[in-house]
């Protein structure tokens, strides 16, 4: 089959991303492009048009109305996805040879980022949920004691990288966290690709990194928002990051023919975000999907608590259920999650109405249930006592480096060169350039039981 005749021919009941449910919630100005002839739309740069690193044009113009419509003082929209957006905001900070503190739960984008401009990735530990074993956000207290450490490193630290929300949708008082890190004049990266409609300043939501002084903020258009696939945004304030640096970085990494169709995708999407009917219809959504959280509790089916109302984390490890297995079984029934993860499937709800979700749901958890003899499987989420800060060798000294292959078991005090990432959501166990620990080697050997396809059995490590 063809990639067209898939597309063509997809069906099933939607929860994951895109947030615009397979086009049920796209932007009404987007929809009008849409609707012209295929093709009419696929304009290259053209002098009125501009682009996004253009002085002059549409593209520039409608980027400084949004800068001052979200209180940022410049912003970039984005064609390759948050991705980009990210590693341009590494590159626009730190120096070759500098340090990067990044979250345990960063996303390998990031570290590629650090391979590409030689910048040395700190990794500072997190806290983790007792009930599923996912990463959450530091709080104040959590992030103070690693700054306090960082600040005692020979290594010249440029900034901070903060994840907040989780994929899953875990939270932190983001404002106050931005007002550390200043304490320390760090310039601070915020990636909040999760968490975009949080800009809607809505009672029912967290902050936005947005309300806060953050110096550089990336959202993701199509993660949290209602934008097409690889649309973002970021967005720019204050003085300890220059602004022309930001766009010589964005020039780096995107391309220099960006799709007008991704850009129009890029506004639309922003202007529905402050608009009042948005809103509106935005705070009938939250309060149905509290509602679909709350009748799931009633119906015994187990739901985490996290701070994104539009994430259902089902938490299958209570009951004995591997998580990768229900999915399995719940696309064989045409219903497709976002994040099978060992202990939890995640659903996003999105932006559509969602009417069969929990009639759905209750019928394939109660199908699925008896399948399992005894309902006996137990994730184990204990993670290696991790140093506060974690560091090695130059990551891109690591990446371009003779390797050689040892078993997991063998690899106690060596230097890894790989990548070991399982699929959700991007997070690796393992960096280039990491020191590998026996502790770590045992929580590899745990995970591969979870994981059997993306742990391999040997290890690249440094010669």
């Amino acid at each position: 089959m063809s990639i067209s005749s898939y597309l063509r021919k997809f069906k099933g009941n939607s929860f994951f991303l895109p947030a615009h449910n397979r086009g049920q919630s796209l932007p009404k100005e987007l929809i009008k492009i849409l609707h012209h002839d295929p093709g009419k739309w696929d304009l290259p740069e053209l002098p009125a048009f501009g682009g996004p690193l253009m002085k002059g044009g549409i593209v520039s113009n409608s980027q400084d109305l949004s800068a001052l419509s979200f209180n940022a003082d410049s912003c970039w929209y984005g064609v390759n996805g948050a991705t980009g957006l990210i590693q341009s905001a590494i590159l626009s900070i730190a120096k070759p040879g500098e340090g990067l503190l990044v979250p345990r739960n960063v996303h390998k984008s990031a570290i590629n980022a650090c391979i590409l401009g030689d910048i040395n990735p700190f990794i500072y530990d997190l806290p983790i949920s007792n009930e599923t074993g996912h990463f959450i956000p530091p709080d104040k207290n959590w992030l103070s004691n690693i700054l306090k450490k960082a600040a005692l490193e020979e290594n010249k630290i440029s900034g901070i990288l903060i994840v907040n929300p989780t994929y899953q949708g875990f939270n932190s008082d983001i404002i106050k966290l931005v007002d550390i890190v200043h304490q320390y004049n760090l310039p601070v990266i915020v990636d909040e690709a999760h968490g975009t409609y949080f800009a809607a300043n809505l009672d029912q939501l967290p902050s936005s990194a947005l309300d806060s002084e953050a110096d550089i903020v990336v959202n993701s258009l199509h993660k949290s928002a209602t934008g097409l696939g690889q649309t973002a945004v970021l967005w720019h304030k204050g003085s300890r990051v220059n602004p022309c640096i930001i766009s010589k970085s964005i020039e780096l990494l995107q391309t220099s023919s960006p799709s007008s169709l991704l850009l129009a995708s890029c506004e639309s999407t922003l202007l529905e975000i402050k608009s009042s009917k948005w809103k509106s219809n935005l705070k009938k959504k939250l309060d149905k999907a509290k509602g679909i959280y709350n009748k799931l509790l009633e119906l015994n089916i187990p739901v985490c608590k996290t701070q994104d109302p539009l994430k259902i984390v089902l938490h299958t490890a209570k009951s004995g259920i591997n998580g990768i297995e229900f999915d399995a079984f719940l696309i064989s029934k045409g219903i497709f999650a976002e994040l099978p993860e060992p202990s939890s499937l995640t659903f996003c709800l999105g932006f559509s109405k969602n009417n069969q979700f929990v009639s759905s749901l209750r019928k394939n958890w109660h199908e699925f249930l008896p399948r399992q003899k005894n309902n006996c499987f137990k994730y184990d989420h204990q993670l290696p006592d991790f140093p506060l800060i974690s560091k090695g060798i130059s990551c891109r000294d690591a990446n371009n480096s003779e390797f050689k292959f040892k078993r997991i078991e063998d690899c106690q005090g060596e230097t890894s060169k790989d990548f070991i990432c399982p699929y959700p959501p991007g997070i690796p166990l393992l960096i280039p350039g990491e020191s590998i620990s026996n502790e770590h080697i045992q929580w590899l050997i745990r995970q591969k039981k979870y994981w059997p396809k993306d742990i391999p059995d040997e290890l690249r490590v440094v010669t």
